[in-house]
């Protein structure tokens, strides 16, 4: 009997993994800074998520940009690793690649033994640097070998429901690897990923929550570019419901 397909949404805070679980999620990857593509979350931030009762997967991911990491930083996401595990993590969610476009076999390997020297099973998959390489398939064939157990993809396109040809080459070219499409997906697009060979969905599900700031707005960075949009993304339960039963139909 097959399982049926798992349901992971991305979330930045307590409160978006209770959404998440309420609204029939089987896990939650949690991040920071998800307009940036996601950013390492402090180990305060997984101990509070843990605590919501799903299984947290946690982005390692040290600073925004192109996924070409050097030596100093490979070393402090392995140190992320071990401190987001031993805070309540399930597993963590990787990545690196070589300036030509290849997965970094060396990297994610140095990524990959730091999980595993907790000492427990957890859950290893390589994130969406694999849709900026240049042979997505390529990168999804070598996972087995690296021990990873998941690979989230968009299938190298700008959104998951744009890729399916490779999602379904990706889930041929790595047997026992979980792949979980994600990139862009709402609900609608839920049936044509499962059967193209996803064994679970990721998404968002997220809105811009309302500004509750009280006095004037200046600009402080690159958030926005108005006091409308420097704000902060929430989980949207509706979304994350109507994900659920697109799974179930």
């Amino acid at each position: 009997m097959t399982a049926r397909p798992a349901l992971e949404i991305a979330v930045t805070s307590p409160a978006g993994a209770r959404t998440a679980r309420e609204n029939g999620a089987d896990r939650v990857e949690l991040c920071t800074a998800l307009e940036l593509g996601g950013l390492t979350p402090s180990a305060a931030l997984v101990e509070a998520v843990a605590g919501e009762g799903l299984p947290v997967q946690v982005l390692v991911r040290c600073r925004p940009g192109d996924f070409v990491h050097d030596t100093e930083e490979i070393a402090l996401m392995a140190a992320e690793v071990r401190s987001v595990l031993a805070s309540g993590a399930s597993g963590v969610v990787i990545g690196a690649l070589t300036a030509d476009g290849a997965l970094d076999i060396a990297a994610v390997a140095r990524l990959a033994e730091a999980a595993r020297a907790s000492g427990r099973p957890v859950d290893i998959t390589l994130h969406r640097a694999v849709d900026q390489s240049n042979d997505p398939v390529a990168a999804a064939a070598l996972l087995p070998s690296l021990g990873l157990t998941r690979v989230l993809t968009s299938g190298g396109a700008p959104a998951a429901a744009d890729g399916l040809e490779t999602i379904a080459a990706m889930a041929a070219a790595a047997p026992g690897v979980q792949v979980m499409a994600g990139g862009g997906v709402r609900p609608a697009d839920i049936p044509a990923l499962t059967a193209a060979g996803a064994a679970a969905v990721h998404l968002s599900a997220k809105t811009r929550a309302l500004p509750r700031r009280g006095g004037g707005w200046v600009p402080l960075g690159a958030g926005g570019a108005s006091a409308e949009q420097d704000t902060h993304f929430v989980t949207d339960p509706e979304v994350v419901a109507e994900a659920r039963r697109a799974m179930a139909g």
